[in-house]
Formats: C-alpha cells, structure tokens, sequence
C-alpha cells in the first residue's frame, strides 16, 4: 500500500544545478521518496497534508564530518589547539568510554543532527576500542532514524590481523544485506597521516577488498605532511580510490587538482579548523580545482553543531580572506556545500541532498515568523545568515517525520538525556 504526504505551499528551495527558489511549490511524497514538485498539485487519496504557507522547504542538510560519540562532552574544550583537543579527548576521555557510552552519545549526536536540520551524517566513529563498542555506535545510529555513514576506525590495538579480522565482521554482519538501509559503512583510516605505513597500507587495502569508501584525515598537519601523504596513495596506486579528504587546508593547488583527478572529494569543517588552528579556509581552492566540497562539525567538543553555524563560519571565513580571493563565494555556494554537494562527497549524491523526484525525501521545513526570520526578502540567504535550529519546524528523513511543530518524534528525549547525562558524569569524573 502506497503512503503518501504532500506538504503544500512552502517556498522551495531546489540545489541543482545551484540553489535556486522555485516559487510557492507543493512536495509530494510516496513512500519515502520525492515523487513530485511543483504549484497545485492533487493529494493522493489518504495522504497527509501538512500546510507549509510561508514557510521553507528545503533538502535536508548534509554533515560530511562529524565524531557523533563526543556529544556527551561537549563544549570540554573551548579554547584549544588541534594539540590539545588529541592529548585530552583521545588521550584521556576516550579511554574511559563504555560500549553503552558510546551509544549515549551517538544516540544524542544523531538526534542533534535531526533537530538541526542535518538528514545525514558521516559519522567518524574513532572510538572503536572493542567490537561491543562498533555494535553499540551502529545500534544507536539505526535507532536515531538519521540518514548515517559509519567511518569504522579500528582502535582496538596494533594488531593487524585482528584489524581485518574486525572489519570484515562489521563489514559482513551489518552491511552486506544490500538492503538499501538507511546507515551504510565507510572506512575511517588513521593513515597514512596519523599512522605508520604498514597500518596505513592495511587499512586501505581492506578498504578496497571489503568495497568501502575511505575517509581520512589529511592535508590538515601541515605543507610537509600533506604533500607526503598524498605521495604514499601516490606511491601505492591508491590514490584513484573513492576517498574523502578531511581538513584539506594545506593542499596546494596542484594537490588538490590531483585530487580532483583521481575522484577525490574534500569535507571541510570551518568553525573547527578555524578554532583549533589546523589552517585558512580551503573551501574556494577546493571548489575552484574541481574538487567536491562539503562541510562538517567535527566535533562538538570545541565548536558547534548545528549546521547553521558551520555555513555562517564557512560563509565569512572564504569571504574574508586576506587576499580577497574569496569575495566570490556566495550564500548559494555555501548552501550547496551544505546539501547536494555534501551527498556528493559522502558518496550518496543520488539519494539524497536535493528536490529530485526518485530520491529519498529528506527534507526540512523551515519557520519564517520569527523576529529572526521575518520579512525575508531572499530565502537562500536567509537559511544560510539568518535561520538557527529554533526555525526547524519539521524534519522528513526518507519520507518518515522525524520532527513536528518543532519537536522530534519517535524518541524518549528524557531518556536519551538522562543516559547522555549519566555517562558524561561518569566520562569526566576526575578528567579534571
């Protein structure tokens, strides 16, 4: 039986080619996925209507980069460097976390993310110190209802075999049903960066044997390292993998064309790289050589998490540069980055992050009446510098309303804080 919903009359905001406002518009959804959009078009029989007069609609936001787990730390360290944020948060706290701490924590992270307005996440998932610890990250991103890419990091230990071992088990026991689920798996690699080459040479390896995407920290450690790492998938004929880049800040031009050759796609988390020092904003060069572009969190630990705030940094970091050579990038660039061109690099370019028929209905209504808000003369603008979480009235992920009047439905948000807060009691106690 076909399940319909039709959201009628809000200003929709398509993003391809670019970020344009169709008009006052009607989206049709059944069973999931966008079937139709356009002025006055017919209910279905049975389906739910839901008013969106004046309001925004707009595909769902895309978080290319984000360690969902911290969310039961956040704001710990506000005033770091990048340093800092490694010696405390992985050296010290990470250590402490349980598996049912992890799943607090990604279970809070995700939901974050659909009250924001973020349909989909790569989750960079660096606290896999046990397989309960893997089990209880993808249980709770399941449970969330977000659209969701795990970045499975192997931190149990230096033992190789054991890596591939573990990774073939998440690989074959939750994503090998071909399903078309809602969260899917990427490798999250140490190297070859953070990592000796024979770990780095392992992780990639696997990555191509088990079919999975990599997303990895590089060009965010300086010119040096940057330009040697890309030389090791170079080197090894790995570089032509699909892989996303994260904190590319340090590519030169030529780099970042070699990436570009090769099919490489970049997540860019501004608010954080701009706060913990890693480096200028890389979000035009990236874009101009050819590369896809996206934006992340990171980490909640040290900056924001509302995507609102990620587009405002990115915004007026790019704008800002010293050299004037960002004074082109504009509010629909960003807002690109921020939908379709973020499912593009998180490889889910045809299922989601625009107003296509056939594809998921990940969507997100904005609200217009609030001071905040009131007499927008340019919806583009509005969502990127002027609209924060509050305006989220009603998130759709693959068609199924996740939040209503402003409220997020389906969960136990008592129980959900009460857990989260419970394990950042337990996470901190004597961190100090």
């Amino acid at each position: 039986m076909t399940t319909s919903l039709l959201l009628r009359g809000g200003v929709v905001i398509d993003t391809v080619p670019a970020p344009r406002v169709l008009g006052p518009a009607d989206v049709l959804v059944e069973d999931g996925r966008i079937a139709a959009v356009g002025p006055d078009l017919a209910a279905p029989a049975g389906a739910e209507v839901i008013d969106v007069s004046g309001r925004i609609v707009l595909p769902g936001f895309v978080d290319t980069h984000r360690h969902t787990w911290q969310a039961g730390i956040r704001a710990a360290l506000p005033d770091t460097t990048l340093h800092g944020y490694l010696e405390r948060v992985l050296g010290e706290l990470s250590p402490r976390y349980r598996p049912d701490d992890v799943y607090a924590g990604t279970l809070a992270g995700a939901l974050e993310c659909l009250d924001s307005g973020i349909t989909t996440v790569v989750d960079w998932a660096h606290i896999q110190l046990s397989p309960d610890h893997t089990d209880a990250n993808i249980a709770a991103l399941r449970d969330s209802g977000a659209r969701a890419v795990f970045g499975y990091c192997h931190l149990g230990g230096g033992d190789l075999d054991a890596f591939t071992a573990e990774g073939t088990r998440v690989r074959r026991a939750y994503f090998d049903g071909g399903d078309g689920g809602t969260v899917t798996m990427a490798m999250a690699a140490l190297g070859p960066e953070l990592t000796d080459p024979e770990r780095a040479l392992r992780e990639w390896r696997l990555a191509r044997d088990l079919d999975l995407p990599v997303t990895v920290h590089m060009g965010g450690h300086g010119p040096e390292s940057a330009e040697r790492g890309l030389a090791f998938l170079e080197e090894n004929a790995l570089i032509d993998h699909p892989t996303m880049y994260v904190h590319a800040n340090h590519y030169t031009g030529d780099a970042l064309k070699r990436i570009a050759g090769n099919g490489g796609t970049v997540s860019a988390t501004p608010a954080i790289e701009a706060s913990l020092g890693i480096g200028e904003a890389v979000t035009g060069r990236a874009r101009a050589a050819g590369v896809p572009t996206g934006l992340g969190a990171d980490t909640v630990v040290s900056g924001p998490g509302d995507m609102f705030s990620i587009m405002r940094a990115a915004h007026m970091l790019e704008r800002g540069r010293p050299d004037g050579a960002g004074a082109g990038f504009t509010v629909a660039d960003v807002l690109r980055m921020a939908t379709i061109e973020g499912a593009e690099v998180a490889g889910l370019g045809a299922v989601t992050g625009s107003m296509t028929p056939g594809k998921q209905a990940d969507l997100v209504v904005l609200r217009t009446d609030t001071l905040g808000t009131a007499a927008v003369r340019d919806p583009i603008a509005a969502v990127v510098l002027a609209a924060e979480t509050r305006n989220v009235d009603t998130v759709l992920a693959g068609g199924r309303v996740v939040k209503r009047d402003g409220v997020l439905r389906g969960q136990d948000m008592s129980r959900v804080l009460s857990a989260l807060e419970a394990s950042a009691r337990r996470i901190g106690a004597d961190a100090e």
